[in-house]
């Protein structure tokens, strides 16, 4: 007789695989569907690193889900021991603001607010302590001391194998609305398949854009590039942030900019010469010590952005028994713990609905809010 279970996760990326683990937490009897594997490279959870960073503006909602996430990263990776404990590095994240710069002032008041430790650093102590760093229009700058970077595929892959301990059943397929589960409820956080998946309700309302990011070589026996001398950092004013070289990669140079709409499953993944340009050129006027590095890595990715950048975490209008999860828009990795709690008490019935991740209030007219 075939297994009929309580939830069906379709999607094992970082929002699904929390979800099913969250589930299965709370007592559910899970089944978790990946049509590719967990961490795959045309998933948006792919990929070597993704910042956690605390800092949202004056968007207090995402600090906290941050907080709390960070929290549930550092238990699960502390529980699988020595092979998954360095899964989060822990660089710090540095902003880099300007005057009358609102959205790191936002940072300023909401972190603090929040109970999160920050360092607030003029130009003299940056210049000082970043000397690699070309401050150009940069007049201070905030430090995070406690965030850091996300090892993103291995992290994901963690999530689904100690799900997989604690009794989820794991299957790698394609999954339509036509295929037969025996599940009394369906969870599809596919990320940018959710539009492939249900068109006539997603089609307008999240867009797949193209993301490229490059990995530059380092010159030999130089530490300026490495933590702790250099932490991740964001240059939100120009939409681009940095990762330092993390287990020889390189330095992560990605323009967080969205770009043409893209397929996840036939899109080519060949960066642009018109991409690895516009890298160059930041990378010369803010790191001028590697105006001439070499390329050693690069990779395409997408976004799935909602109208403005707020999860969409709901019921289907039509199908009670189908539920949405995704709306990542680029910044939702590190969030993966916090949607998979809310997610389960949705589905259970015993949450609070937040307005902001319903789909009542996704749009058509794409007004990006959430950075």
């Amino acid at each position: 007789m075939t297994k009929t279970y309580d939830v069906a996760v379709i999607g094992a990326g970082v929002f699904g695989a929390w979800t099913a683990l969250c589930l299965r937490n709370a007592g559910a009897e899970v089944l978790l569907v990946d049509a590719y594997g967990p961490g795959n490279s045309r998933a948006s959870s792919g990929g070597e690193s993704r910042l956690i960073r605390l800092g949202y503006g004056p968007d207090e909602i995402y600090t906290r889900s941050a907080q709390r996430s960070l929290e549930l990263w550092k238990q699960l990776f502390a529980e699988g021991g020595p092979e998954t404990v360095t899964l989060f590095q822990d660089t710090g994240v540095l902003w880099l603001a300007r005057d009358r710069d609102a959205y790191c002032e936002a940072v300023l008041t909401t972190l603090p607010r929040a109970g999160a430790r920050i360092e607030r650093l003029g130009r003299d102590e940056l210049a000082y302590r970043f000397p690699q760093i070309s401050l150009r229009q940069t007049t201070w700058g905030i430090l995070e001391p406690d965030a850091g970077i996300l090892l993103a595929r291995r992290a994901v892959q963690t999530v689904v194998a100690r799900s997989r301990e604690l009794g989820v059943n794991y299957l790698q397929a394609r999954i339509t609305l036509d295929s037969q589960i025996n599940a009394d409820r369906l969870v599809f956080a596919c990320g940018p398949w959710l539009p492939k998946i249900f068109p006539e309700l997603l089609g307008e309302l999240i867009h797949v854009t193209r993301q490229e990011v490059f990995f530059f070589g380092v010159p030999a026996g130089d530490e300026r590039f490495v933590p702790p001398a250099m932490p991740a950092w964001i240059d939100f004013n120009d939409l681009v942030y940095a990762i330092p070289n993390l287990d020889g990669r390189g330095f992560k140079l990605a323009i967080d900019a969205h770009g043409p709409e893209f397929d996840p499953d036939n899109g080519e993944r060949v960066v642009s010469q018109t991409g690895l340009n516009a890298a160059r050129e930041y990378l010369a006027q803010r790191i001028p010590a590697l105006a001439d590095a070499p390329v050693l890595e690069t990779r395409v990715c997408q976004y799935e952005n909602t109208s403005n950048g707020d999860f969409l975490i709901d019921r289907h209008p039509e199908f009670e028994k189908i539920w949405i999860v995704g709306g990542g828009s680029g910044h939702g990795f590190k969030h993966g713990p916090t949607v998979g709690e809310y997610a389960t008490t949705m589905i259970g019935g015993t949450g609070t609905p937040e307005p902001r991740f319903s789909l009542a209030t996704k749009q058509r007219v794409r007004s990006r809010q959430v950075y």
